[in-house]
């Protein structure tokens, strides 16, 4: 399947693929759809006890929000339209493979913040974020239908990919859900496909884990990006000559390295610079991850501010040097290549 992409629809997509809130998107018949402002927005901690009304849904863990995604977002957004139903995304906090494999659980590519961010610019009336626990987990299909889908959610329409699946030992799927569909109705979304490469979340952790970050950014719909508060550090870059903003990361990052970045949140347009992602061994031990980015051309005090950093151009991997002067000289050296990144990326 082709990502959506109609021609009066154009903007608006590209504006919510880089997650900005959206006041309208019309559809093919200029029809304002997304009518739900970020004031209206919903977000629900746990299941309900009840529905309070009924809602068109879709079920996923959305983890990256990638173009597959995305699609399923402007189906979701169309079809509620057309059933004059509120627009809804029940997704899992933690990852269901996090419950089950812990630390052998793949990293996230985006927190739950940013997650919920994007589900605001698509226009997402409600979503619930289920915890995904022992409870949850050992729900049959069928209870999962009756309990969770009918009496605690009220769908009355529901689109889920075509490989879904749910239940305890994930037992029910697509047929199972068609096959109790009594009080709703089911669509199922086609794989999309990228350059024939089907749009998921594992092929985009594998191309930032090998570094190919444009290939990542197809994928995604736009470059990969992390978020977080800029906190107070041990200040070595200030002495080396190159002072960062340290951003800690609450879980292990989906790639790491020294890159090429675009900084967004210090006022007015995006600032370029250079980022390190990893352990920084040269200068600790068993060092839990840090997000440093240098930004170029800026001198300010920001600890405390949200920023947005975008993966451009991977330079290097993560290397220990000898002392800090050989970390320094490498330093220098990555910049210099980021700067000409800049000056001749189209």
């Amino acid at each position: 399947m082709a990502v959506p992409g109609r021609r009066r629809r154009g903007e608006a997509l590209r504006n919510a693929i880089e997650f900005k809130p959206l006041p309208c998107l019309p559809d093919a018949r200029n029809r304002c759809i997304l009518r739900v402002g970020v004031h209206n927005v919903r977000i629900h901690r746990g299941l309900p006890a009840r529905a309070d009304s009924p809602v068109a849904l879709t079920i996923g863990n959305f983890d990256g929000v990638h173009r597959g995604h995305q699609a399923m977002l402007s189906r979701l957004i169309e079809a509620a339209d057309d059933l004059r139903l509120p627009p809804a995304v029940l997704t899992f906090d933690p990852h269901p493979r996090e419950y089950f494999m812990r630390d052998a659980a793949p990293p996230r590519l985006m927190g739950l913040r940013p997650k919920l961010d994007a589900f605001r610019a698509f226009g997402i009336a409600r979503t619930f974020v289920a915890r995904f626990d022992a409870k949850l987990a050992a729900l049959s299909p069928q209870a999962f239908i009756d309990d969770v889908l009918v009496a605690r959610l009220d769908a009355r329409w529901i689109l889920v990919g075509d490989d879904f699946r749910f239940g305890r030992a994930r037992a029910g799927d697509l047929a199972v859900l068609r096959a109790h569909a009594h009080a709703f109705s089911v669509e199922a979304m086609r794989t999309v496909s990228i350059d024939e490469e089907r749009a998921s979340s594992t092929a985009v952790r594998q191309a930032l884990a090998a570094g190919e970050l444009e290939h990542a950014a197809a994928l995604l719909g736009r470059p990969y990006t992390l978020s977080g508060r800029v906190a107070h550090g041990d200040k070595r870059g200030r002495h080396l000559g190159f002072p960062t903003a340290n951003i800690p990361l609450r879980q292990l990052p989906a790639l790491t390295g020294i890159f090429a970045v675009r900084i967004h949140g210090l006022g007015g347009a995006p600032h370029s610079g250079v980022a390190s992602l990893g352990v920084r061994p040269t200068v600790k031990e068993d060092a839990k991850p840090l997000l440093e980015v240098f930004v170029f051309d800026f001198d300010e005090t920001i600890y405390g501010r949200r920023l947005t950093v975008e993966f451009l151009h991977k330079l290097r991997d993560e290397e220990k040097y000898d002392d800090l002067a050989a970390l320094t000289r490498q330093i220098r050296a990555d910049v210099a290549q980021a700067r000409e990144y800049f000056a001749t990326a189209r």
